[in-house]
């Protein structure tokens, strides 16, 4: 992976940008990213206002983890202006919503160069990333993901998704296996995150862990959440064990001294250690150390 997906995103927490007093805390609940929505959460009588009150917060308020900005998708009558008045304030990320196609990411990307070069932003200093919320934006996964280089994550929009399949959410989320092991194969061929979507009962923690620990156990980097109870709860399952961080250092302390002994074979406890045990030894070590920054 690119030395970008180190940065921690195990929590990513939307926030409605019309509300003025969650965009002031929005810093105090621990997420690694908030994510201050003008779209799904904001009327279309609001969305002028909303986004005047995000630029306000992004430009005034110091928040202790990334920002992102959820935008209208460009298709619609609100997007560029989202653009426009969001970007001169610099969030840290768009996240564009309903992505389909690589154009959409291309236009954006153009948009969001031009506005750093105009407000003497460094050069990519703004990052992108997309919600695949269709079956035709699946089929685009890859194309999305390398569209820009400002591209740093793919994520699933699990409530428009399974509406467009013309099925329902379940609990235990079968209906959403197979376009989120897709989503990760474009997200990791493309070397960018995938983060899972939110888990919409609020008061289901038992049924919101469960399904933080299968998508981990997928492969993936992080889950959006909705209710500031759920941001430990993702971080707690994302971070390495002191087991694991344990067993990883073991791993590389014996691939070194094999290596120091000019040995072929890497053993460990009985077991042979191979390069693919070896790399996912590192990447224990790596979050390990993005947690504790």
């Amino acid at each position: 992976m690119k030395m970008e997906q180190l940065k921690l995103r195990r929590a990513m927490m939307f926030m409605p940008g019309n509300n003025p007093a969650m965009l002031q805390n929005a810093g105090i609940y621990g997420a690694d990213t908030v994510i201050f929505d003008v779209e799904d959460a904001v009327a279309v009588s609001e969305k002028d206002a909303a986004r005047q009150l995000v630029h306000n917060a992004i430009k005034r308020l110091q928040y202790p983890c990334e920002v992102a900005v959820r935008i209208n998708h460009i298709q619609t009558p609100f997007g560029l202006d989202d653009l426009k008045v969001i970007l001169p304030a610099k969030p840290d990320l768009i996240r564009l919503p309903k992505a389909e196609t690589g154009q959409d990411i291309k236009i954006i990307d153009e948009i969001i160069g031009e506005a750093e070069a105009k407000y003497g932003f460094a050069a990519g200093s703004i990052g992108m990333m997309a919600a695949i919320e269709t079956a035709k934006g699946l089929m685009h996964a890859y194309e999305i993901a390398t569209a820009s280089p400002r591209m740093v994550a793919l994520a699933i929009g699990g409530e428009d998704f399974v509406a467009d399949l013309k099925t329902s959410r379940s609990r235990e989320g079968w209906e959403l296996f197979v376009a989120r092991s897709q989503l990760l194969l474009a997200a990791r061929a493309a070397g960018i995150q995938a983060i899972d979507s939110v888990f919409a009962n609020a008061n289901d923690d038992e049924g919101f862990l469960a399904e933080t620990r299968l998508i981990k156990e997928l492969g993936f980097d992080g889950k959006s959440v909705i209710n500031p109870r759920q941001v430990r709860m993702a971080q707690e399952v994302f971070t390495p064990s002191e087991k694991e961080i344990k067993n990883a250092e073991r791993v590389l302390a014996a691939y070194k001294e094999a290596l120091e002994r000019k040995s072929g074979v890497v053993a460990l406890d009985g077991k042979m250690i191979d390069t693919p045990i070896v790399t996912r030894a590192e990447r224990v070590l790596a979050y390990a150390a993005a947690v504790r920054k």
